[in-house]
């Protein structure tokens, strides 16, 4: 998959071509164990089944990512979801924002074919990760959806109650530091604030309070007919 950035460095704006050729979605990235053991049981409650491991690496197909600010999905039942996400190309890590979109009703069968199901949106603009790695933990996600004609604010919380891009890249290649070239990483994700649900519009952002820079992408969905 051919894909450009923007990137905005201290050395100034370029573009950044790159391929990308393996999609990895982080799951049950969160830092507090006993908070993952507690939505595990919440989860499994509703019929969703506990991970194998923790963090959990789901491979999800490389045409499933896209930069349109228009996306499809089969039926009403999916909803995004804001995280950073996390490339190597040149040698370089990168970090720009990405939403694990994912199908809800097909979550309560399989997570992992859940997310395949969907398209993951990313943005066309990037940081280099060691711009913000010093500060990692400070960076803020957020995201919107449009709801009754408003938008509201949906997602928010900084990164420190997630694990870091270093962290889980050793998980994913059993220890080395840096991600394969041409590999992208969504590396999890914040609590839904008033409940997951599925919007038509979904702005994710990434802050860095220390820069005062956000990398940001809004996308639309449009929502296919679920016939038997």
């Amino acid at each position: 998959m051919h894909i450009s950035f923007q990137v905005d460095s201290a050395q100034g704006a370029r573009q950044l071509d790159t391929d990308i050729h393996t999609l990895i979605v982080a799951g049950w990235a969160g830092r507090d164990h006993a908070a993952i053991e507690h939505h595990i049981e919440e989860l499994a409650a509703l019929g969703i089944s506990r991970p194998s491991a923790v963090p959990l690496y789901y491979r999800v197909a490389i045409n499933q990512l896209t930069q349109a600010e228009q996306v499809q999905v089969v039926g009403p039942d999916s909803s995004g979801e804001v995280e950073t996400f996390v490339f190597a190309a040149g040698g370089e890590l990168y970090v720009s924002i990405a939403s694990d979109h994912t199908d809800r009703k097909l979550e309560a069968h399989s997570v992992a074919l859940s997310k395949q199901a969907c398209v993951k949106p990313v943005a066309c603009s990037a940081w280099r990760l060691a711009e913000v790695a010093d500060h990692w933990d400070e960076l803020v996600i957020r995201s919107y959806i449009e709801e009754n004609g408003e938008q509201l604010l949906y997602q928010e919380g900084t990164l420190a109650s997630l694990r870091t891009p270093q962290d889980l890249i050793a998980g994913y290649t059993n220890g080395a530091a840096v991600l394969p070239a041409g590999s992208g990483m969504t590396c999890g994700t914040v609590a839904a604030i008033g409940g997951i649900r599925p919007a038509r519009s979904f702005t994710m952002e990434l802050f860095d309070p220390r820069r005062q820079r956000t990398l940001r992408h809004r996308y639309q969905v449009e929502v296919l007919p679920e016939v038997a």
